[in-house]
């Protein structure tokens, strides 16, 4: 036990070392804090961020606009703390957006924002306002094309894509581990079977055997989930195998036998602890290649599905900007994507170092 945690001690102190693995982490601690709280952060904090204001629709970062706050025709039920933090506020009013304003007795008269140069004279009564009827809100990154908030969406879409990630690892790694244990283990007939199904999966594209998975089992946020997570158990379970192969003759496993201990408390109790280090390594591979096949699905529109924002499918609904004025509502979610994807392949190789993979058995 104390050689387990000096050896745990001693990968720690070498992973605090690699620069690229601490940035990777750090990365990846923000964005899970920024997924529990995407509702508490985002500026637009309605159910999946999804306040649509069609006359502001493609503007650029940085734009700010005036509004005001009318409140709804019907009750807006109140929002608990766990609500908020699971899926969001409804909004009690409307953002509507103007020009300039007068203020009169009882009553507020705006020039409503229609086009560029194009507005509307309202008149409201101040019983249909909110309290602070007038406000002027930011949009750092712009708005889409149907006039939403791309920062507040990139916010909320970090739990699709951090949620893809760890059901797919979770998935990939229960399935690998199981298969490749008893290949490796077992040997012989059993190994065989196995090898063979492994081989027959590994010949299949894997965007195309998502496309079937999903296809089977529909479109929306869970099935895009199981689809990733059941086409990259293949990698784990070819490498738990060969590690299994490499450990069940050595002296502890044998004195584990010659103890009468089960098969199962042997491979669960003695061989999967030591094989670990590699396993950990292509846990964060699968994490970041769970983040690009789900945001390439989602482009292809057979992911997550609006209004659910998604860095994919943001990039699908806004790519025609690329070419036009305003790139940066494609780009955005893009870097996202990059961003994440280098943190686990940072954090990845930083893990391999110091776990001393190459060196051990």
């Amino acid at each position: 036990m104390n050689q387990s945690q000096s050896f745990q001690a001693a990968a720690w102190r070498r992973l605090k070392k690699n620069k690229g693995a601490v940035f990777g982490l750090v990365i990846i601690m923000l964005a899970t804090l920024i997924a529990i709280f995407a509702y508490f952060i985002a500026p637009d904090s309605s159910p999946y961020a999804n306040r649509i204001i069609v006359e502001i629709d493609g503007k650029k970062p940085g734009f700010k606009q005036e509004f005001i706050k009318v409140k709804k025709d019907k009750d807006v039920a109140s929002t608990g703390f766990f609500q908020q933090l699971l899926s969001g506020k409804e909004d009690v009013h409307y953002y509507i957006p103007i020009t300039n304003h007068e203020e009169k007795t009882d009553s507020i008269i705006v020039q409503k924002y229609i086009d560029e140069g194009v507005s509307e004279r309202q008149a409201y009564h101040k019983s249909q306002l909110h309290e602070k009827a007038i406000t002027q809100l930011k949009f750092p990154i712009g708005t889409d094309k149907y006039g939403r908030d791309i920062l507040s969406r990139i916010i909320v879409g970090t739990r699709v894509s951090l949620s893809v990630g760890l059901i797919t690892v979770i998935i990939s790694l229960s399935i690998g581990l199981i298969l490749g244990s008893l290949a490796g283990y077992f040997r012989g007939r059993t190994d065989d079977i196995i090898m063979w199904f492994i081989n027959v999966i590994w010949s299949i594209p894997t965007l195309l055997l998502v496309f079937a998975i999903t296809l089977a089992l529909g479109k929306g946020f869970w099935q895009v989930f199981i689809a990733v997570g059941l086409t990259m158990w293949v990698n784990v379970a070819r490498l738990v195998r060969g590690q299994v192969l490499g450990v069940r003759e050595l002296e502890y496993v044998e004195a584990s036998k010659a103890l009468g201990y089960s098969n199962f408390r042997i491979i669960v109790r003695h061989i999967w602890p030591n094989i670990m280090g590699p396993v950990m390594v292509i846990a964060a591979s699968n994490f970041a290649s769970a983040i690009v096949i789900e945001a390439g699905l989602s482009f292809l529109g057979i992911g997550v599905q609006p209004p659910q924002p998604s860095w994919g499918l943001m990039i699908k609904e806004n790519y025609n900007f690329i070419i036009t004025q305003n790139p940066m509502l494609a780009l955005a979610p893009g870097f996202a994507i990059m961003l994440l994807v280098l943190a686990f392949n940072l954090l990845g190789n930083g893990l391999r170092d110091a776990l001393n993979v190459r060196g051990r058995i």
